[in-house]
């Protein structure tokens, strides 16, 4: 359960136990005293016991910890929580296997840029190379290639110093997943308290502006171009930069589109918001012949080497922290390495002094183009189920516009983020580049724990739903209204409809799921839950849900034969006159002709 200052009455304290006692600091107090000064408030954990030290300093920092089920879970959540708020999230689990349980949260973080601190414990110094428990693996080595920065803390005195350094490092330039090992008994020792190396530079917020002939150049282009837009991607989310980014919209006059992670910093009422980066592949005629890329990077999110979003000749103006990521795939006519913000401050205060051309066709084709989706899915329901996008629609239009939403799976996060709409940044959370599944529990909860008020939708599919359904127990100890949609086809959906394109309509490899009744297994832990086979049974079911005040299942049986259209991008096509091997989610492989 979650831990607060309250509960320290319930303890019997001891001179061994007290973490500060005069001069001399527990290793654990100066860890939470450092968190604490850093603004940090909320720690989601998985109990172990390298790390009572911390959880009694949490306790007399009025540090809330939060529990999880599995260590996966409980990094899902610090990432969550991270997007929600813009601010560091805080995971700390065991030695070993606790670490082990934890690396994929921990890589999904890092290749999303998510600010988010990871303490791991492990056994003691003096113990190395003696067989200990849940040792014999070398945490800083393993983390190394997949974090921007690992350190293990070898003294008490330093933790403060060299936690400040890691957070400095996770939260500035390109953010994203740091790791400090914290020894068990260099946790539990004490230091002298003028030993003690303080914590400097804990709320450092560097923002790096670009180059007055920067501006000026690309001014010039947005100026000249015919049919250009604004691409807002996950760094905006942390430069609070919505003023600016509308300034400059209204004032040039070009559409805004969004991936995911940038959803919300510019409103998606806005009438010129062309809502998700993937409707430009909706436009029939000409797409854009210049864009301004405001922290997104290229690749599988941005259709990868293709030109389904921007064609060879569009001029591409590109803003990001990251210098290596400018020009990754695809040329750029200026590259700008700068914060989001400081970018949007000075070019909003350069177009406002420009007169610019009226583009309302150009607007209106990408505002209108996700209206072509509709047209698609003509019908709502068929013999075998609900159709997915209907499905999808009906939940995000019952949790809301301003519920905050988190995606999981495949092609079940795909049909939703078609629906999506709002105009909170931080309220729309998917899948990131390892294109992890099970993400959605912990992500939706770490959003609830942002504002115990709001509606936290996660939409997930059977499938996703299974890595980590035991988290149905965390949400109902902790008394968190998340509503939890499964779309349940009964099979891995982007698996078995990949096979099917590659090999004949009858053909399946480990790629069926039958006869889960996830809202049953909901039910037993604690949540309001229900099974829906109607599409006019959807919308009650979610209110009733909501009404019931319980973390919540609605299960949606959903029409299994449907194929998103993503599955099919995934594979590309093949003509005749196209000799290719087909391989799923990348490009195909050309066949090269024999001399």
């Amino acid at each position: 359960m979650s831990l607060r200052a309250d509960q320290r009455e319930k303890e019997t304290p001891t001179s061994a136990a007290t973490s500060s006692a005069g001069d001399w600091l527990e290793g654990g107090e100066l860890l939470a005293r450092t968190l604490r000064d850093a603004g940090v408030d909320t720690v989601f954990a998985l109990h172990g016991g390298h790390l009572e030290s911390f959880y009694r300093g949490c306790i007399a920092n009025d540090i809330r910890l939060v529990d999880f089920r599995h260590e996966s879970s409980a990094g899902h959540a610090a990432d969550g929580y991270a997007r929600a708020t813009g601010k560091l999230g805080v995971c700390v689990i065991t030695a070993g296997p606790g670490f082990t349980n934890g690396v994929t949260a921990i890589l999904n973080a890092q290749l999303d840029s998510i600010p988010t601190l990871f303490i791991v414990g492990s056994p003691p110094l003096r113990e190395a190379e003696t067989n200990a428990l849940q040792g014999g693996v070398d945490q800083i080595a393993v983390t190394l290639p997949m974090v921007k920065y690992a350190h293990r803390i070898t003294n008490t005195e330093r933790i403060p110093d060299l936690t400040a350094l890691a957070i400095r490092k996770a939260t500035t330039g390109r953010r994203g997943a740091v790791l400090l090992d914290v020894p068990i008994d260099v946790l539990h020792m004490r230091a002298h308290k003028d030993d003690v190396r303080p914590a400097h530079g804990l709320n450092i917020n560097p923002r790096p502006a670009p180059h007055p002939d920067e501006i000026k150049a690309a001014i010039a282009i947005l100026k000249a171009s015919e049919r250009p837009v604004i691409v807002v991607g996950g760094e905006a989310r942390y430069s609070n930069c919505r003023d600016d980014l509308v300034a400059l919209a209204e004032a040039t006059q070009i559409p805004v589109v969004s991936n995911t992670r940038g959803m919300g910093v510019f409103p998606s009422s806005h009438l010129l918001n062309g809502q998700v980066v993937g409707n430009l592949a909706l436009l029939s005629a000409q797409r854009p012949d210049a864009a301004l890329l405001l922290g997104t990077r290229f690749g599988f999110r941005l259709a990868g080497r293709s030109t389904a979003f921007f064609p060879d000749d569009a001029k591409l103006i590109q803003v990001h922290s990251d210098a290596a990521e400018l020009g990754r795939l695809r040329h750029v006519e200026l590259p700008i390495v700068a914060d989001v913000g400081a970018a949007l401050t000075t070019l909003r205060t350069a177009a406002a002094a420009e007169t610019w051309p009226q583009r309302p066709a150009w607007i209106e084709a990408v505002t209108k183009a996700p209206a072509k989706m509709l047209d698609m899915f003509p019908n709502k329901q068929g013999p075998k189920g609900i159709h997915p996008f209907w499905a999808a629609e009906a939940a995000v239009r019952a949790a809301g516009p301003d519920a905050a939403i988190v995606l999981d799976g495949g092609e079940a996060a795909s049909w939703a983020a078609f629906h999506l709409r709002t105009n909170q940044p931080g309220h729309v959370q998917g899948v990131g580049y390892l294109g992890c599944l099970g993400t959605g529990p912990g992500q939706s909860i770490g959003a609830q724990l942002v504002d115990p008020d709001k509606r936290v939708m996660q939409i997930t599919g059977d499938g996703a739903m299974g890595f980590h359904i035991q988290e149905f127990d965390t949400m109902s100890r902790h008394r968190l209204p998340i509503c939890t949609i499964v779309l349940n086809n009964e099979i891995w959906g982007m698996s078995i409809h990949g096979q099917q394109i590659m090999y004949g309509a009858n053909y399946s490899a480990i790629s069926e799921l039958r006869g889960t009744n996830y809202a049953s297994v909901a039910a037993a832990f604690g949540c309001h839950a229900e099974r829906v086979t109607e599409f006019d049974e959807i919308e009650p079911a979610i209110a009733r849900a909501y009404a019931s005040g319980q973390p919540s299942c609605i299960e949606i049986m959903i029409d299994p034969d449907v194929v998103h259209p993503v599955t099919v991008a995934a594979l590309g096509t093949i003509s005749d006159e196209k000799r290719e091997i087909m391989i799923p989610y990348y490009e195909n492989i050309p066949i090269r002709p024999q001399a």
